[in-house]
Formats: C-alpha cells, sequence, structure tokens
C-alpha cells in the first residue's frame, strides 16, 4: 500500500525531446515552427470545412473530426515539451501524467477508428454513388464519430487506471518526452508481463481490424475505379482516395512500429523519434496532404481569401 501511496504523491521526471540531441536550439526551434504550421493547418482547415456550403458532406465532415484530433495530438505533448526545455525542468505531476496517457490514448485509438470508417465512406461514395445519401445520412455519420470518440474514451479509461495502478517504487525518470504506456511500464516495480502481454494483444487488435476494413474498402475501390471508363472521374477518385492512404500510411506506420513491435527491438531514442512522428509530424502533414491534393478545398480557401482581400493578384 505504502508504494501505491507513493506512486499517487510523488512526480515523474521526464527526459524531454533535446536531451538526445546536440543541436538543442535547432530541434527546438524546427518542432516549434512545426507545431505552429500543425495548429494553423488545422485550424484552417476546420473553418473551410464550417464556412463553405459545398464542403457539407459526410467525407468533410469526417475529415474536421480528423483534423479535431490533429489540433489535440500536439497539443497535449509539445507545450509541456517546450515548458520544460525553456525552464531546465522535465518534472510532471502523477495527475499530469495520467491526463497525458488518457488523452494521447483516447484520441489515439478514435484516429484510427476513423480513418478505418472514412475509407468506407470513399468505398460507398466510388462503389455505390446512388446509395451514398442514403447509407451516409446525416445520422450515421454521427453514429461513426460517436462510435470512434466513444471506443476511444473507454480504451483510455481501461489503459489508464490498469497502467497508473502499478507501484512506482524504483526509478522517476521516464525515458521519454512525454507519458506513454510502454516507457512507464519499465519504471514499475511490480511484474507487469501480464497487463504488456494483454496491452500488445489489444494493440494488435485495435491495429489490424481498421486496417483490415481499410485493405477491404479499397480493395473494392481500386477495382471500382479501374472499371471506369471515364478518365475525369478515375482522376478524381484517384486523387481522394490517395490522400486518404498516404494519411492511413502515416498514422499506421508509427503505430505498428510502437505497439505491434516488441519493445526489445527498438531504443528509447527510436521511441521518442516515432513518437514524435505521430504526434506533430502526421498531424501537421494531414491538412497539407488534403488541401493540396484537393481541388474543393483549395477552392474554399481561394474563396476565403477573395472576401477578405487577400487573393494574390
Amino acid at each position: 500500500m505504502g508504494d501505491v501511496n507513493q506512486s499517487v504523491t510523488s512526480d515523474f521526471v521526464l527526459v524531454g525531446l533535446f536531451s538526445h540531441s546536440g543541436s538543442r536550439q535547432l530541434l527546438f526551434s524546427l518542432v516549434a515552427a512545426t507545431f505552429t504550421m500543425g495548429l494553423l493547418g488545422n485550424t484552417i482547415l476546420l473553418f473551410l470545412i464550417r464556412m463553405d456550403s459545398r464542403l457539407h458532406t459526410p467525407m468533410y465532415f469526417l475529415l474536421s473530426q480528423l483534423s479535431l484530433f490533429d489540433v489535440g495530438f500536439p497539443l497535449v505533448t509539445i507545450p509541456k515539451t517546450a515548458s520544460d526545455f525553456l525552464q531546465g525542468d522535465g518534472s510532471i505531476s502523477f495527475g499530469g501524467c495520467a491526463a497525458q496517457i488518457f488523452f494521447l490514448t483516447l484520441m489515439g485509438v478514435a484516429e484510427g477508428i476513423l480513418l478505418a470508417l472514412m475509407s468506407y465512406d470513399r468505398y460507398v461514395a466510388v462503389c455505390h454513388p446512388l446509395q451514398y445519401p442514403v447509407l451516409m445520412r446525416r445520422q450515421v455519420c454521427l453514429l461513426m464519430v460517436g462510435s470512434s470518440w466513444l471506443a476511444g474514451v473507454l480504451n483510455a479509461s481501461v489503459q489508464t487506471s490498469i497502467t497508473l495502478h502499478f507501484p512506482y517504487c524504483a526509478s522517476r525518470i521516464v525515458d521519454h518526452f512525454f507519458c506513454e504506456v510502454p516507457a512507464l511500464l519499465k519504471l514499475s516495480c511490480a511484474d507487469t508481463s501480464a497487463y504488456e502481454l494483454a496491452l500488445s494483444t489489444s494493440g494488435v487488435l485495435i491495429l489490424v481490424l481498421p486496417l483490415f476494413l481499410i485493405a477491404t474498402s479499397y480493395g473494392h475501390v481500386l477495382g471500382a475505379v479501374i472499371r471506369m471508363h471515364s478518365e475525369e472521374a478515375r482522376n478524381k477518385a484517384f486523387t481522394t482516395c490517395s490522400s486518404h492512404i498516404t494519411v492511413v500510411g502515416l498514422f499506421y506506420g508509427a503505430a505498428v512500429f510502437m505497439y505491434m513491435v516488441p519493445g526489445a527491438y527498438h531504443s528509447p531514442h527510436q521511441d521518442n523519434v516515432v513518437s514524435l512522428f505521430y504526434s506533430l509530424v502526421t498531424p501537421t502533414l494531414n491538412p497539407l496532404i488534403y488541401s493540396l491534393r484537393n481541388r474543393e478545398v483549395r477552392m474554399a480557401l481561394v474563396k476565403v481569401l477573395s472576401r477578405t482581400g487577400l487573393r494574390p493578384k
């Protein structure tokens, strides 16, 4: 009981993202710039989807939820990391650590499910266009988004409560720049092997099932695109779907490395790099991928710029 009390009352110490780098100032500047670009890009995309009536479709409704997650991911980790660097203090309270684990797990699981549901949306749009207004009506979209959030909340609640139930009576130094379950379990002075096995098993299910749905959906989409006679329709389908496939590859590539590759096969430094990728780089790239390769988003941006008098001559 004393061990548990010690866990609750003691702070953890985060090693920090910049501790492993020689050029700390340069890396800090790059992270700060990427963080700002990501927030700006996703906020603009949310604003465009909200303001332009042409983007009031199921695909863009789901995309707005993705942008919401991409705003949340960096906000949970980067401000704390920057504060630690500027103040030279990496301590984080037990409650702060719990909050990071909860919100990152929530958004990670919810985003993975949302990406799978977005692939279903593309499948219906390409393979069953006449039934699209019925199959992807507003109630269905709300159910999709609600399900992704609910799954994220349930998974985050279970993982956070179990992870922080273990006693942490040895080192309090977390070799990571934020509180993440695998990094924290290494510090526990109790046997966590059974939980780690359960975590890996659930991680495989959470990753493999959505990936199976994505692969199945795009298998049908590819077949339908190949059979299209109109080159314009084929190019439009390829452009829209390739944007989503790129985002899926970025997100799931990092997730597979972190949660399906055993910890013995990657170092804490590699974990930091991959975590930075999925918590900062990917959320920054997503709005660029969707805006640069999507004509409707570009047109909505031009329309807004024209209204404000900022459109280039």
